[in-house]
């Protein structure tokens, strides 16, 4: 996937204002993951159920009639798991869900899938998926290469949705410590780490920890995605220099 493109995708997530603006906002991230489909879907948040998806929309409509969702073994699976799952480990062992599998490859979903399941309070339940045509080698490499990016992505697609649905605004600046600002100002300047960490006279080990932190607090995947999002935000100016409180 390329790195820049994704983070300028994950960028426009925060803009997104419905759930239709969210639908068409997955198609970018399909693409961007280089994969056959992504899925969010919500059960239970605020009494509604909404989703956000790149399969065809027959196929969504069949899925609903025909009730899978008493019977696929990914949301079944997903009900007793708070961890990222692969498709293949799930039990498909029944004849339904065999049944289901080949219409939905017909329907032009791929062989292969990875789901991360959402849990909140109140027995709120959500959960993103990918899936793609490949062979087990070839997925066994990407969902290695990838996990820790879509798992981030799940939570920040979850929690825009959580926004969208309760009708709430852009959520409040992260509290950053001045020095975690300072770090991510210097950065967005253009210094590199081994710069940053001499100027402000700490260890790059330590300049790393500041870096943590900062991402943990903005919900970024990496320092470029924090920069974006505190710079969006206010807490930073582009030039490098910190906004005056």
């Amino acid at each position: 996937m390329h790195r820049e493109k994704l983070e300028l995708t994950l960028e426009r997530l925060g803009t997104t204002t419905s759930i239709d603006d969210l639908q068409v906002w997955a198609h970018e991230l399909r693409d961007q993951l280089a994969v056959s489909h992504v899925i969010y879907h919500t059960a239970n948040l605020r009494g509604e159920q909404v989703g956000a998806f790149t399969y065809g929309i027959d196929w969504v409509r069949h899925y609903i009639a025909k009730n899978y969702r008493a019977i696929d073994p990914v949301v079944l699976g997903a009900l007793k798991r708070f961890h990222p799952m692969d498709w293949k480990s799930l039990d498909w062992s029944g004849a339904q869900a065999r049944a289901m599998m080949r219409e939905a490859t017909a329907a032009g979903l791929g062989n292969q899938g990875w789901s991360v399941p959402i849990w909140g309070p109140s027995g709120e339940f959500a959960m993103f998926s990918v899936n793609h045509h490949a062979t087990d080698a070839e997925w066994e490499a990407y969902t290695r290469d990838h996990a820790k990016d879509i798992l981030l992505i799940a939570h920040l697609v979850h929690q825009r949705a959580r926004r969208i649905i309760s009708g709430e605004g852009e959520p409040p600046s992260a509290e950053l410590s001045p020095r975690e600002r300072e770090v991510l100002a210097r950065l967005s300047f253009g210094e590199s780490r081994a710069r940053v960490a001499d100027g402000l006279h700490i260890s790059e080990n330590t300049l790393r920890a500041y870096i943590d932190s900062a991402r943990h607090k903005l919900g970024a995947m990496n320092v470029t995605h924090a920069v974006a999002l505190a710079t969006a935000r206010g807490i930073i100016v582009p030039n490098g220099a910190l906004p005056k409180y």
